[in-house]
């Protein structure tokens, strides 16, 4: 969203960011229209606390109010909104209806289809609640395995979904054919989805590995399968090391899981900046993507193959649009440490067929996903034309 939002300036537009307020937040023009800061993971203990929550994931009056403030200052032309669902919550779509103004949204999860944004039921791919079958998620306890949190979360979508909270959007964008096919099966406004992959920048020049590393870049979280990779790490016997930048509610147990299974093996950075990712992903071998649930489009494979470096991932999701499996990186099954430890001992062990595959994965960046055709279509969006 900032890497759209500076480009567009630099290209001569007026843009502005609304959001809710957050100690990370970098200067905003209309932050003094910013609801208040509000913690959703973990929820606050207190019981009242979490009502007041749970009626601001419903409706927030003063994301409303504040919103409305500024596009009557601002008065922008097009509104382009991003994972506005808990801090927000669609109550900023009715003001922006109101003025009549075009509003677009880019879908980075599934949460309008599945209450609990990932469509998995304690760890398993999941769909049952498409087709407006919510209660399914209060059933399964998909949520945390709680039944009050998983309540909440298929309230909060079925009203929205009943009450038509995110009709004012004209044209939801999908950035993977996965997600929009998903969501057409979900029937979630079928008719207003448009297919329109990330951008990323490539390098002027291709640089060679330096290190036989491999590398994770991500959220430290379930369903991100970076156990599965540890463990096939662990596996290789220190024939690899692993490099990982994130972090996340499960990090202390991927670090104790590694001190038992592959000591000395694992390296974990943190939270890294753009130049930090960008610095470690230049010294690798590959990068993997060992994600359980349906990845729509990970900006980490597109840096990975921008920076000319192989993705190994599994086949999930919108994953296996991204790599030709041998030519451009490797597909493997979710869950499967012993399939992926013998894929990467075939990468590491060979440096010239990883340097190939990471050569054509570039070449896939420069013509699949460059911004030129990325905000080309994203203008026909804007404009209505698409």
């Amino acid at each position: 969203m900032l890497d759209v939002a500076r480009r567009q300036s630099a290209a001569g537009h007026d843009v502005a960011l609304f959001g809710m307020r957050h100690p990370e937040n970098e200067p905003q023009l209309y932050q003094d229209h910013f609801p208040s800061y509000a913690e959703f993971d973990p929820p606050p203990t207190s019981v009242p606390k979490r009502f007041k929550l749970m009626g601001r994931m419903l409706w927030s009056s003063s994301a409303a109010r504040g919103i409305a403030a500024v596009v009557d200052e601002f008065q922008p032309d097009v509104v382009h909104c991003h994972n506005i669902y808990h801090q927000l919550s669609p109550s900023i779509l009715r003001p922006l209806a109101e003025r009549n103004l075009r509003v677009v949204m880019t879908l980075h999860d599934y949460k309008l289809a599945c209450p609990t944004y990932q469509m998995l039921d304690h760890g398993k791919p999941c769909d049952a609640c498409f087709g407006r079958h919510f209660h399914q998620a209060v059933l399964r306890r998909c949520k945390d395995d709680s039944l009050l949190a998983s309540a909440a979360a298929s309230m909060e979508l079925w009203a929205h979904t009943t009450f038509d909270a995110y009709d004012p959007v004209a044209t939801f964008i999908c950035p993977s054919l996965f997600m929009l096919e998903s969501m057409k099966r979900a029937e979630v406004f079928p008719e207003r989805l448009r297919h329109v992959p990330h951008f990323v920048d490539v390098p002027d020049e291709f640089e060679p590995s330096t290190d036989s590393t491999v590398v994770f870049v991500g959220r430290l979280s379930v369903e991100k399968g970076v156990d599965t990779l540890i463990t096939a790490i662990g596996a290789l016997g220190g024939a690899a090391q692993l490099e990982i930048a994130g972090t996340g509610p499960v990090h202390q147990d991927l670090e104790d899981l590694a001190d038992r299974v592959a000591k000395g093996s694992v390296k974990f950075h943190g939270r890294l900046d753009r130049s930090g990712i960008e610095a470690l992903m230049k010294r690798s071998t590959c990068v993997v993507i060992p994600s359980r649930w349906y990845e729509n489009q990970p900006m980490t494979a597109l840096e990975a193959m921008a920076a000319g470096r192989p993705v190994i991932a599994t086949g999930m999701g919108g994953l296996p649009e991204l790599i030709d499996d041998g030519i451009d990186g490797r597909l493997v099954p979710a869950d499967d440490p012993k399939v992926l430890a013998e894929v990467l001992a075939e990468v590491v062990a060979d440096p010239e067929a990883a340097e190939r595959m990471g050569k054509a994965a570039r070449e896939k960046a420069i013509s699949r996903f460059s911004a030129e055709r990325h905000f080309r279509q994203l203008s026909q969006i804007y404009a209505g034309d698409a």
